[in-house]
Protein backbone atom coordinates (compact mmCIF):
# COMPACT_ATOMS: atom_id res chain seq x y z
CA UNK A 1 0.00 0.00 0.00
CA UNK A 2 3.25 2.25 0.65
CA UNK A 3 4.14 1.75 -2.78
CA UNK A 4 1.12 2.27 -3.93
CA UNK A 5 0.56 6.01 -2.75
CA UNK A 6 4.31 6.47 -3.60
CA UNK A 7 3.26 6.16 -7.12
CA UNK A 8 0.48 9.08 -7.09
CA UNK A 9 1.30 12.49 -8.24
CA UNK A 10 0.24 15.54 -6.24
CA UNK A 11 -2.91 15.93 -7.71
CA UNK A 12 -3.66 12.38 -7.38
CA UNK A 13 -2.58 12.72 -3.53
CA UNK A 14 -4.71 15.48 -3.30
CA UNK A 15 -7.71 13.73 -4.05
CA UNK A 16 -7.24 10.75 -2.36
CA UNK A 17 -6.87 12.46 0.85
CA UNK A 18 -10.00 14.29 0.03
CA UNK A 19 -11.99 10.87 -0.73
CA UNK A 20 -10.69 10.29 3.09
CA UNK A 21 -11.90 12.70 4.64
CA UNK A 22 -15.12 12.34 3.56
CA UNK A 23 -15.35 13.71 -0.35
CA UNK A 24 -17.35 10.53 -2.14
CA UNK A 25 -16.14 9.32 -4.83
CA UNK A 26 -19.45 10.00 -6.97
CA UNK A 27 -19.26 13.28 -6.28
CA UNK A 28 -15.59 13.63 -8.02
CA UNK A 29 -15.93 15.94 -11.33
CA UNK A 30 -13.22 17.88 -13.68
CA UNK A 31 -13.23 20.21 -16.40
CA UNK A 32 -11.07 21.16 -19.30
CA UNK A 33 -11.95 25.02 -19.31
CA UNK A 34 -10.27 26.45 -22.77
CA UNK A 35 -11.16 29.99 -23.81
CA UNK A 36 -12.16 29.62 -27.68
CA UNK A 37 -9.43 32.77 -28.72
CA UNK A 38 -7.23 30.72 -30.62
CA UNK A 39 -6.19 27.11 -31.52
CA UNK A 40 -5.07 24.72 -28.22
CA UNK A 41 -1.28 24.25 -28.49
CA UNK A 42 1.13 21.84 -26.79
CA UNK A 43 0.40 23.17 -23.61
CA UNK A 44 -2.85 22.76 -23.47
CA UNK A 45 -2.21 18.81 -23.76
CA UNK A 46 -0.96 18.50 -20.82
CA UNK A 47 -3.80 20.17 -18.89
CA UNK A 48 -6.45 18.05 -21.51
CA UNK A 49 -3.83 14.92 -20.27
CA UNK A 50 -4.66 15.80 -16.96
CA UNK A 51 -8.33 16.58 -16.52
CA UNK A 52 -9.44 13.82 -18.69
CA UNK A 53 -6.79 11.15 -17.29
CA UNK A 54 -7.77 12.00 -14.30
CA UNK A 55 -12.00 11.11 -15.55
CA UNK A 56 -10.81 7.64 -16.31
CA UNK A 57 -8.58 6.51 -13.33
CA UNK A 58 -11.41 7.82 -10.73
CA UNK A 59 -14.47 7.06 -13.84
CA UNK A 60 -15.44 10.29 -12.83
CA UNK A 61 -17.34 12.72 -15.99
CA UNK A 62 -14.87 15.58 -17.16
CA UNK A 63 -16.71 18.71 -18.47
CA UNK A 64 -15.29 20.21 -21.70
CA UNK A 65 -16.25 23.82 -21.04
CA UNK A 66 -15.62 27.10 -22.84
CA UNK A 67 -14.69 30.15 -20.75
CA UNK A 68 -16.15 32.68 -23.25
CA UNK A 69 -16.25 35.89 -21.36
CA UNK A 70 -14.65 37.76 -24.39
CA UNK A 71 -16.47 38.65 -27.76
CA UNK A 72 -14.03 40.39 -28.76
CA UNK A 73 -11.37 37.60 -29.63
CA UNK A 74 -13.62 34.36 -29.38
CA UNK A 75 -14.86 33.03 -32.44
CA UNK A 76 -16.98 29.72 -33.47
CA UNK A 77 -13.97 28.29 -35.52
CA UNK A 78 -11.81 28.41 -32.32
CA UNK A 79 -14.47 26.20 -30.46
CA UNK A 80 -14.67 23.77 -33.72
CA UNK A 81 -11.41 23.27 -33.40
CA UNK A 82 -10.99 22.91 -29.61
CA UNK A 83 -13.95 20.25 -29.84
CA UNK A 84 -11.64 18.41 -33.08
CA UNK A 85 -8.41 18.47 -30.85
CA UNK A 86 -9.74 16.59 -27.88
CA UNK A 87 -11.26 13.92 -29.54
CA UNK A 88 -8.48 13.69 -32.03
CA UNK A 89 -6.33 12.59 -28.74
CA UNK A 90 -9.04 9.94 -27.33
CA UNK A 91 -10.85 11.65 -24.82
CA UNK A 92 -14.85 11.61 -24.12
CA UNK A 93 -16.37 14.69 -22.51
CA UNK A 94 -19.60 14.13 -20.25
CA UNK A 95 -21.08 17.79 -21.39
CA UNK A 96 -20.16 20.60 -24.13
CA UNK A 97 -20.73 23.79 -21.59
CA UNK A 98 -19.92 27.76 -21.78
CA UNK A 99 -19.50 30.06 -19.57
CA UNK A 100 -21.91 32.05 -21.33
CA UNK A 101 -24.66 29.74 -20.17
CA UNK A 102 -24.60 31.30 -17.11
CA UNK A 103 -24.27 34.77 -17.30
CA UNK A 104 -28.06 35.48 -16.18
CA UNK A 105 -26.75 33.45 -13.00
CA UNK A 106 -23.40 35.09 -12.34
CA UNK A 107 -25.30 38.51 -13.32
CA UNK A 108 -27.86 37.64 -10.89
CA UNK A 109 -25.02 37.23 -8.17
CA UNK A 110 -23.46 40.44 -8.66
CA UNK A 111 -26.05 42.08 -7.94
CA UNK A 112 -26.41 40.02 -4.56
CA UNK A 113 -22.99 41.23 -3.91
CA UNK A 114 -23.65 44.96 -4.52
CA UNK A 115 -26.54 44.50 -2.27
CA UNK A 116 -24.72 43.21 0.53
CA UNK A 117 -22.07 46.06 0.05
CA UNK A 118 -19.30 43.88 -1.45
CA UNK A 119 -19.21 45.34 -4.85
CA UNK A 120 -19.45 48.73 -6.31
CA UNK A 121 -19.99 50.29 -9.21
CA UNK A 122 -16.71 52.56 -10.63
CA UNK A 123 -16.59 55.27 -13.29
CA UNK A 124 -12.85 55.20 -13.34
CA UNK A 125 -11.25 54.53 -16.53
CA UNK A 126 -9.41 51.34 -16.43
CA UNK A 127 -5.41 52.71 -16.60
CA UNK A 128 -6.74 54.74 -13.59
CA UNK A 129 -7.67 52.15 -12.00
CA UNK A 130 -4.64 50.20 -12.74
CA UNK A 131 -2.57 52.77 -11.62
CA UNK A 132 -4.62 53.18 -7.92
CA UNK A 133 -3.51 49.72 -7.11
CA UNK A 134 -0.20 50.58 -7.03
CA UNK A 135 1.94 47.31 -6.22
CA UNK A 136 2.62 44.69 -3.71
CA UNK A 137 5.01 46.77 -1.38
CA UNK A 138 2.74 49.83 -1.68
CA UNK A 139 -0.86 50.03 -0.02
CA UNK A 140 -3.70 50.91 -2.88
CA UNK A 141 -5.62 53.91 -3.16
CA UNK A 142 -9.41 53.34 -2.72
CA UNK A 143 -11.89 54.43 -5.71
CA UNK A 144 -13.69 57.42 -5.19
CA UNK A 145 -16.65 55.48 -6.19
CA UNK A 146 -15.89 52.86 -3.27
CA UNK A 147 -18.62 53.60 -1.05
CA UNK A 148 -21.16 55.00 -3.32
CA UNK A 149 -24.97 53.87 -1.96
CA UNK A 150 -25.80 50.37 -2.73
CA UNK A 151 -28.81 51.96 -4.96
CA UNK A 152 -26.86 53.78 -6.83
CA UNK A 153 -24.65 50.95 -7.52
CA UNK A 154 -27.56 48.89 -8.18
CA UNK A 155 -29.10 51.16 -10.31
CA UNK A 156 -26.11 51.90 -12.58
CA UNK A 157 -25.53 48.38 -12.85
CA UNK A 158 -28.87 47.55 -14.39
CA UNK A 159 -28.25 50.43 -16.77
CA UNK A 160 -24.75 49.16 -18.07
CA UNK A 161 -26.45 45.83 -18.68
CA UNK A 162 -29.15 47.70 -20.75
CA UNK A 163 -26.40 49.31 -22.76
CA UNK A 164 -26.20 53.03 -21.68
CA UNK A 165 -23.29 53.33 -21.91
CA UNK A 166 -20.27 53.47 -23.86
CA UNK A 167 -17.92 50.29 -23.90
CA UNK A 168 -15.16 51.08 -20.68
CA UNK A 169 -17.18 54.00 -19.44
CA UNK A 170 -17.50 52.22 -15.71
CA UNK A 171 -17.51 48.84 -14.79
CA UNK A 172 -18.52 46.67 -11.73
CA UNK A 173 -15.58 46.00 -8.86
CA UNK A 174 -15.42 43.60 -5.60
CA UNK A 175 -14.99 45.27 -2.60
CA UNK A 176 -12.62 43.55 -1.20
CA UNK A 177 -9.07 44.81 0.11
CA UNK A 178 -6.98 47.47 -1.38
CA UNK A 179 -4.30 46.84 0.80
CA UNK A 180 -3.78 43.51 0.47
CA UNK A 181 -0.04 42.33 -0.62
CA UNK A 182 -1.98 39.80 -3.32
CA UNK A 183 -2.89 42.27 -6.07
CA UNK A 184 -5.61 39.93 -7.30
CA UNK A 185 -7.62 41.08 -4.31
CA UNK A 186 -7.38 45.06 -4.81
CA UNK A 187 -11.14 45.12 -5.38
CA UNK A 188 -10.99 43.62 -8.93
CA UNK A 189 -13.37 44.14 -11.92
CA UNK A 190 -16.19 41.84 -12.08
CA UNK A 191 -18.31 43.07 -15.14
CA UNK A 192 -17.00 45.54 -17.95
CA UNK A 193 -18.92 47.16 -20.52
CA UNK A 194 -18.72 45.90 -24.05
CA UNK A 195 -20.54 46.52 -26.93
CA UNK A 196 -19.68 43.80 -29.44
CA UNK A 197 -21.63 40.55 -30.07
CA UNK A 198 -21.20 36.88 -28.36
CA UNK A 199 -20.53 34.41 -30.46
CA UNK A 200 -23.69 32.45 -29.14
CA UNK A 201 -25.49 35.16 -27.02
CA UNK A 202 -25.50 37.47 -29.87
CA UNK A 203 -26.32 41.04 -28.69
CA UNK A 204 -28.42 40.32 -25.88
CA UNK A 205 -25.61 41.30 -23.39
CA UNK A 206 -23.83 44.69 -23.02
CA UNK A 207 -21.47 43.85 -20.45
CA UNK A 208 -19.34 41.01 -20.16
CA UNK A 209 -17.64 39.19 -16.65
CA UNK A 210 -13.98 39.15 -16.36
CA UNK A 211 -12.38 35.56 -16.36
CA UNK A 212 -11.71 35.17 -12.40
CA UNK A 213 -15.89 36.03 -11.88
CA UNK A 214 -16.46 33.74 -14.72
CA UNK A 215 -14.30 30.82 -14.18
CA UNK A 216 -14.84 29.62 -10.59
CA UNK A 217 -18.27 30.40 -10.20
CA UNK A 218 -18.72 28.47 -13.44
CA UNK A 219 -16.62 25.32 -11.67
CA UNK A 220 -19.40 26.04 -8.39
CA UNK A 221 -22.80 25.61 -11.11
CA UNK A 222 -21.23 22.52 -12.52
CA UNK A 223 -20.27 21.37 -8.99
CA UNK A 224 -16.38 20.51 -10.51
CA UNK A 225 -14.51 18.81 -7.35
CA UNK A 226 -10.97 20.17 -8.31
CA UNK A 227 -10.32 22.84 -10.40
CA UNK A 228 -6.98 21.85 -11.48
CA UNK A 229 -5.22 24.86 -13.65
CA UNK A 230 -1.43 26.11 -14.30
CA UNK A 231 0.80 27.80 -12.00
CA UNK A 232 0.51 31.25 -12.90
CA UNK A 233 -3.11 31.51 -11.62
CA UNK A 234 -2.20 30.53 -7.72
CA UNK A 235 -2.01 33.84 -7.12
CA UNK A 236 -5.28 34.49 -8.39
CA UNK A 237 -6.85 31.09 -5.85
CA UNK A 238 -7.43 33.30 -2.80
CA UNK A 239 -9.96 35.43 -5.36
CA UNK A 240 -11.19 32.22 -6.75
CA UNK A 241 -12.31 30.87 -2.55
CA UNK A 242 -13.59 34.52 -1.72
CA UNK A 243 -15.82 34.28 -4.94
CA UNK A 244 -17.15 31.15 -4.10
CA UNK A 245 -17.46 31.69 -0.16
CA UNK A 246 -20.34 34.76 -1.08
CA UNK A 247 -22.39 32.30 -3.11
CA UNK A 248 -21.67 29.30 -1.46
CA UNK A 249 -24.89 27.08 -0.18
CA UNK A 250 -23.80 24.52 2.59
CA UNK A 251 -24.08 20.66 1.15
CA UNK A 252 -23.10 20.86 -1.71
CA UNK A 253 -19.74 20.20 -3.65
CA UNK A 254 -17.15 23.34 -2.70
CA UNK A 255 -15.17 23.21 -5.53
CA UNK A 256 -11.15 23.40 -4.79
CA UNK A 257 -8.38 24.85 -7.04
CA UNK A 258 -5.09 23.57 -7.75
CA UNK A 259 -1.75 24.34 -9.95
CA UNK A 260 -0.25 22.49 -11.63
CA UNK A 261 3.40 23.54 -13.48
CA UNK A 262 2.86 24.04 -17.18
CA UNK A 263 4.53 22.72 -19.83
CA UNK A 264 7.24 24.72 -21.35
CA UNK A 265 8.63 23.03 -24.32
CA UNK A 266 12.47 23.99 -26.45
CA UNK A 267 11.98 25.66 -29.87
CA UNK A 268 8.51 26.27 -29.47
CA UNK A 269 6.36 29.17 -27.97
CA UNK A 270 2.77 28.66 -25.73
CA UNK A 271 1.37 32.03 -26.01
CA UNK A 272 -1.68 32.58 -28.30
CA UNK A 273 -1.29 35.91 -28.32
CA UNK A 274 2.46 35.34 -30.17
CA UNK A 275 0.75 32.33 -32.00
CA UNK A 276 -1.77 34.72 -33.55
CA UNK A 277 1.38 36.80 -34.53
CA UNK A 278 2.78 34.21 -36.35
CA UNK A 279 -0.06 33.10 -38.38
CA UNK A 280 -1.53 37.49 -38.79
CA UNK A 281 2.37 38.38 -39.93
CA UNK A 282 2.20 35.26 -42.69
CA UNK A 283 5.50 33.82 -40.83
CA UNK A 284 3.14 30.39 -41.07
CA UNK A 285 0.90 29.22 -43.47
CA UNK A 286 -2.13 29.73 -40.82
CA UNK A 287 -3.17 27.92 -37.18
CA UNK A 288 -2.35 24.53 -38.52
CA UNK A 289 1.30 25.00 -40.51
CA UNK A 290 2.98 21.64 -39.46
CA UNK A 291 6.05 23.95 -37.45
CA UNK A 292 3.48 25.56 -34.89
CA UNK A 293 2.95 24.04 -31.51
CA UNK A 294 -0.71 23.75 -31.75
CA UNK A 295 -2.44 20.72 -31.76
CA UNK A 296 -3.83 20.94 -35.19
CA UNK A 297 -0.43 21.96 -36.35
CA UNK A 298 1.38 18.77 -34.58
CA UNK A 299 -1.36 15.96 -36.13
CA UNK A 300 -0.74 17.87 -40.07
CA UNK A 301 2.61 17.02 -39.33
CA UNK A 302 2.01 13.45 -38.21
CA UNK A 303 2.55 13.21 -34.57
CA UNK A 304 -0.15 10.47 -33.28
CA UNK A 305 -2.29 10.60 -30.52
CA UNK A 306 -0.62 7.68 -28.76
CA UNK A 307 2.65 9.98 -28.67
CA UNK A 308 1.30 13.22 -27.54
CA UNK A 309 -0.29 11.09 -24.61
CA UNK A 310 3.11 9.21 -23.82
CA UNK A 311 5.02 12.13 -24.06
CA UNK A 312 2.75 14.01 -21.06
CA UNK A 313 2.68 10.82 -19.32
CA UNK A 314 6.76 10.85 -18.90
CA UNK A 315 6.81 14.59 -18.58
CA UNK A 316 5.06 14.16 -15.42
CA UNK A 317 2.91 16.50 -13.03
CA UNK A 318 4.91 18.57 -11.48
CA UNK A 319 4.78 21.57 -9.41
CA UNK A 320 7.33 23.52 -10.52
CA UNK A 321 8.00 25.06 -14.06
CA UNK A 322 11.02 24.00 -16.15
CA UNK A 323 11.74 22.94 -19.93
CA UNK A 324 11.63 20.60 -21.31
CA UNK A 325 13.24 19.17 -24.33
CA UNK A 326 11.83 18.85 -27.23
CA UNK A 327 13.95 15.85 -28.57
CA UNK A 328 11.66 14.08 -25.67
CA UNK A 329 8.67 14.59 -27.87
CA UNK A 330 10.67 13.39 -30.44
CA UNK A 331 11.84 10.42 -29.02
CA UNK A 332 7.72 9.36 -28.37
CA UNK A 333 6.88 10.59 -31.81
CA UNK A 334 9.11 8.38 -33.42
CA UNK A 335 9.04 5.43 -30.35
CA UNK A 336 4.91 5.37 -31.25
CA UNK A 337 5.38 5.27 -35.26
CA UNK A 338 8.05 2.66 -34.88
CA UNK A 339 5.25 0.29 -33.87
CA UNK A 340 2.54 1.75 -36.36
CA UNK A 341 3.88 3.40 -39.26
CA UNK A 342 3.46 1.57 -42.43
CA UNK A 343 7.27 0.63 -44.03
CA UNK A 344 6.77 2.08 -47.75
CA UNK A 345 9.87 3.08 -50.16
CA UNK A 346 10.20 6.84 -51.31
CA UNK A 347 13.29 8.86 -53.27
CA UNK A 348 13.66 12.30 -52.40
CA UNK A 349 16.70 12.60 -54.06
CA UNK A 350 16.54 10.51 -57.20
CA UNK A 351 19.27 9.47 -59.88
CA UNK A 352 18.01 6.76 -62.41
CA UNK A 353 19.54 3.42 -62.00
CA UNK A 354 19.28 1.16 -65.06
CA UNK A 355 19.83 -2.84 -65.23
CA UNK A 356 21.06 -3.35 -68.11
CA UNK A 357 20.86 -7.40 -68.15
CA UNK A 358 17.10 -7.27 -67.15
CA UNK A 359 14.76 -7.35 -70.07
CA UNK A 360 13.45 -4.01 -71.38
CA UNK A 361 9.86 -5.37 -71.19
CA UNK A 362 9.49 -7.44 -67.99
CA UNK A 363 8.16 -6.20 -64.58
CA UNK A 364 7.57 -8.12 -61.91
CA UNK A 365 5.52 -7.30 -58.28
CA UNK A 366 7.45 -8.43 -55.55
CA UNK A 367 6.16 -9.15 -52.27
CA UNK A 368 7.27 -6.94 -48.99
CA UNK A 369 6.91 -6.49 -45.34
CA UNK A 370 4.26 -3.62 -43.75
CA UNK A 371 5.70 -3.66 -40.88
CA UNK A 372 8.44 -6.01 -38.83
CA UNK A 373 7.09 -4.29 -35.79
CA UNK A 374 3.53 -5.23 -36.40
CA UNK A 375 2.96 -9.30 -35.88
CA UNK A 376 -0.04 -9.06 -38.45
CA UNK A 377 0.77 -6.05 -40.14
CA UNK A 378 1.32 -8.53 -43.64
CA UNK A 379 2.32 -7.64 -46.93
CA UNK A 380 2.06 -5.88 -50.35
CA UNK A 381 3.32 -6.05 -53.77
CA UNK A 382 5.84 -3.63 -55.24
CA UNK A 383 6.44 -3.24 -58.84
CA UNK A 384 10.16 -3.96 -60.23
CA UNK A 385 11.41 -2.98 -63.69
CA UNK A 386 14.63 -2.40 -65.67
CA UNK A 387 14.68 1.38 -64.28
CA UNK A 388 14.48 2.58 -61.19
CA UNK A 389 15.18 5.28 -59.17
CA UNK A 390 17.72 5.48 -55.84
CA UNK A 391 18.86 7.82 -53.52
CA UNK A 392 21.82 10.41 -54.95
CA UNK A 393 23.64 9.67 -51.95
CA UNK A 394 23.28 5.81 -51.90
CA UNK A 395 25.89 5.84 -54.66
CA UNK A 396 29.70 7.09 -54.97
CA UNK A 397 32.55 6.40 -57.98
CA UNK A 398 34.63 5.27 -55.23
CA UNK A 399 34.34 4.92 -51.84
CA UNK A 400 36.40 3.18 -48.61
CA UNK A 401 35.28 -0.15 -47.14
CA UNK A 402 33.11 1.90 -44.67
CA UNK A 403 30.79 2.62 -47.17
CA UNK A 404 28.26 -0.06 -47.21
CA UNK A 405 25.87 1.58 -50.11
CA UNK A 406 26.50 1.35 -53.90
CA UNK A 407 29.96 2.01 -55.44
CA UNK A 408 31.43 0.98 -58.76
CA UNK A 409 32.21 -2.39 -58.93
CA UNK A 410 30.00 -2.90 -55.47
CA UNK A 411 27.26 -4.78 -54.61
CA UNK A 412 24.33 -4.15 -52.99
CA UNK A 413 20.53 -5.62 -52.41
CA UNK A 414 17.45 -4.02 -53.82
CA UNK A 415 15.08 -4.23 -50.86
CA UNK A 416 13.29 -7.12 -51.32
CA UNK A 417 14.32 -7.95 -54.57
CA UNK A 418 17.87 -8.44 -56.33
CA UNK A 419 21.54 -8.02 -55.57
CA UNK A 420 22.80 -5.65 -57.81
CA UNK A 421 26.38 -4.50 -59.07
CA UNK A 422 27.40 -0.90 -60.09
CA UNK A 423 28.86 -1.25 -63.75
CA UNK A 424 29.66 2.66 -64.66
CA UNK A 425 27.76 5.79 -64.68
CA UNK A 426 26.58 8.58 -66.92
CA UNK A 427 27.07 12.69 -66.40
CA UNK A 428 26.01 15.55 -68.30
CA UNK A 429 28.26 18.77 -69.28
CA UNK A 430 28.52 19.77 -65.50
CA UNK A 431 30.17 16.59 -64.06
CA UNK A 432 26.43 15.33 -62.44
CA UNK A 433 25.75 11.87 -62.78
CA UNK A 434 22.51 11.28 -64.33
CA UNK A 435 22.26 7.50 -65.07
CA UNK A 436 23.71 4.41 -63.16
CA UNK A 437 24.25 1.24 -65.01
CA UNK A 438 24.08 -2.27 -63.29
CA UNK A 439 23.50 -5.64 -63.66
CA UNK A 440 21.54 -7.75 -61.60
CA UNK A 441 21.85 -11.61 -60.30
CA UNK A 442 18.37 -12.93 -61.40
CA UNK A 443 18.92 -16.14 -59.18
CA UNK A 444 19.64 -13.63 -56.13
CA UNK A 445 15.63 -12.52 -55.67
CA UNK A 446 14.72 -12.29 -51.81
CA UNK A 447 12.94 -14.67 -50.65
CA UNK A 448 13.14 -17.21 -53.68
CA UNK A 449 15.12 -19.74 -51.71
CA UNK A 450 17.72 -20.23 -53.58
CA UNK A 451 21.75 -20.14 -52.74
CA UNK A 452 22.22 -16.74 -54.52
CA UNK A 453 19.02 -15.53 -52.53
CA UNK A 454 20.47 -16.25 -49.09
CA UNK A 455 24.16 -14.96 -50.08
CA UNK A 456 24.89 -11.72 -48.23
CA UNK A 457 26.13 -8.37 -49.29
CA UNK A 458 26.40 -5.16 -46.31
CA UNK A 459 24.23 -3.09 -48.40
CA UNK A 460 20.22 -2.81 -48.58
CA UNK A 461 18.85 0.04 -50.56
CA UNK A 462 15.85 0.94 -51.26
CA UNK A 463 14.25 2.23 -54.76
CA UNK A 464 11.08 3.19 -56.56
CA UNK A 465 10.13 1.38 -60.31
CA UNK A 466 10.69 4.60 -62.73
CA UNK A 467 7.80 3.28 -64.73
CA UNK A 468 5.50 3.30 -61.68
CA UNK A 469 6.60 6.01 -59.78
CA UNK A 470 4.46 8.17 -58.25
CA UNK A 471 5.77 11.94 -58.19
CA UNK A 472 5.65 13.42 -54.60
CA UNK A 473 6.67 16.52 -53.12
CA UNK A 474 8.38 15.96 -49.65
CA UNK A 475 8.49 18.31 -47.28
CA UNK A 476 11.19 18.56 -44.37
CA UNK A 477 10.57 20.31 -41.27
CA UNK A 478 12.96 21.96 -39.30
CA UNK A 479 12.15 24.00 -35.66
CA UNK A 480 10.42 27.11 -36.23
CA UNK A 481 13.17 28.87 -34.00
CA UNK A 482 16.67 28.94 -33.57
CA UNK A 483 17.10 29.12 -29.62
CA UNK A 484 15.71 27.04 -27.24
CA UNK A 485 13.12 29.59 -25.62
CA UNK A 486 12.78 32.28 -28.07
CA UNK A 487 10.22 34.24 -26.30
CA UNK A 488 13.03 34.50 -23.23
CA UNK A 489 14.41 37.76 -24.00
CA UNK A 490 11.78 40.38 -22.89
CA UNK A 491 13.51 43.42 -24.41
CA UNK A 492 13.82 41.49 -27.85
CA UNK A 493 11.03 40.37 -30.23
CA UNK A 494 11.09 36.59 -30.73
CA UNK A 495 10.40 37.06 -34.61
CA UNK A 496 14.07 37.75 -34.40
CA UNK A 497 14.53 33.97 -33.98
CA UNK A 498 13.15 32.95 -36.75
CA UNK A 499 14.54 30.22 -38.21
CA UNK A 500 15.01 30.91 -42.14
CA UNK A 501 14.95 27.31 -42.85
CA UNK A 502 12.53 25.97 -41.05
CA UNK A 503 11.02 24.22 -44.36
CA UNK A 504 12.71 22.62 -47.00
CA UNK A 505 10.40 21.30 -50.17
CA UNK A 506 12.03 18.72 -52.80
CA UNK A 507 10.60 16.93 -55.29
CA UNK A 508 10.61 12.90 -55.25
CA UNK A 509 9.34 9.56 -56.37
CA UNK A 510 7.52 7.20 -54.24
CA UNK A 511 5.88 3.83 -54.94
CA UNK A 512 2.54 3.32 -56.51
CA UNK A 513 0.69 2.03 -53.65
CA UNK A 514 0.91 5.86 -51.99
CA UNK A 515 -1.24 7.34 -54.31
CA UNK A 516 -4.93 5.64 -51.72
CA UNK A 517 -2.94 6.29 -48.57
CA UNK A 518 -5.42 8.97 -46.23
CA UNK A 519 -4.07 12.54 -45.51
CA UNK A 520 -2.47 11.72 -41.89
CA UNK A 521 -1.71 8.05 -42.28
CA UNK A 522 1.56 7.29 -40.49
CA UNK A 523 4.15 5.71 -43.41
CA UNK A 524 7.79 5.25 -42.77
CA UNK A 525 9.71 5.89 -45.84
CA UNK A 526 12.47 3.37 -45.68
CA UNK A 527 15.93 4.25 -44.28
CA UNK A 528 14.80 8.11 -44.41
CA UNK A 529 12.22 8.84 -41.83
CA UNK A 530 8.66 9.25 -40.74
CA UNK A 531 6.03 11.17 -43.13
CA UNK A 532 2.37 11.55 -43.42
CA UNK A 533 0.63 12.37 -46.69
CA UNK A 534 -0.71 16.26 -46.53
CA UNK A 535 -3.98 18.14 -47.00
CA UNK A 536 -2.17 19.82 -49.81
CA UNK A 537 -2.08 16.88 -52.18
CA UNK A 538 -3.74 16.69 -55.18
CA UNK A 539 -4.37 14.22 -57.77
CA UNK A 540 -1.23 14.98 -59.95
CA UNK A 541 1.46 15.69 -56.78
CA UNK A 542 0.76 14.04 -53.40
CA UNK A 543 2.25 15.99 -50.65
CA UNK A 544 4.27 14.46 -47.83
CA UNK A 545 5.10 15.89 -44.59
CA UNK A 546 8.09 14.81 -42.55
CA UNK A 547 7.17 14.20 -38.91
CA UNK A 548 10.20 12.97 -37.47
CA UNK A 549 13.61 11.42 -38.81
CA UNK A 550 14.13 7.68 -37.99
CA UNK A 551 16.93 7.56 -35.54
CA UNK A 552 18.11 10.22 -32.62
CA UNK A 553 20.84 10.11 -30.17
CA UNK A 554 18.46 11.02 -27.48
CA UNK A 555 17.59 8.63 -24.81
CA UNK A 556 14.75 9.98 -22.19
CA UNK A 557 15.79 8.91 -18.21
Amino acid sequence: MEEEKKSLNFIEQIIEDDLANGLKRDQIRFRFPPEPNGYLHVGHTKAICINFGLGEKYNAPVNLRFDDTNPEKEEQEFVDSIMKDVEWLGFKWDKVLYASDYFQQLYDWAVQLIKEGKAYVDEQPSEVITEQRKNPAEPGIESPYRNRPVEESLDLFERMKNGEFESGAMSLRAKIDMVSPNMNMRDPVMYRILNKPHHRTGTAWKIYPMYDWAHGESDYIEQISHSLCSLEFENHRPLYNWYLDQVYEEGRVKNKQREFARMNVSYMITSKRKLQRLVAEGVVTGWDDPRMPTISGMRRKGYTPTSIRNFIEKVGVAKRENLIEIQLLDFCVREDLNKVAKRVMAVVDPVKLVIENYPEDKEEWLETENNPEQENAGTREVPFSRELYIEREDFKEEANNKFFRLKLGGEVRLKSAYIIKAERVEKDENGEITTIYATYDEKSRSGSGTEESLRKVKGTLHWVSAKHALPVEVRTYNHLFTVEQPDAEKDVDFLNFINPESVATVKGFAEPSLKDVAVGEPLQFQRIGYFTKDQDSTDDVLVFNRTVTLKDSFKPE
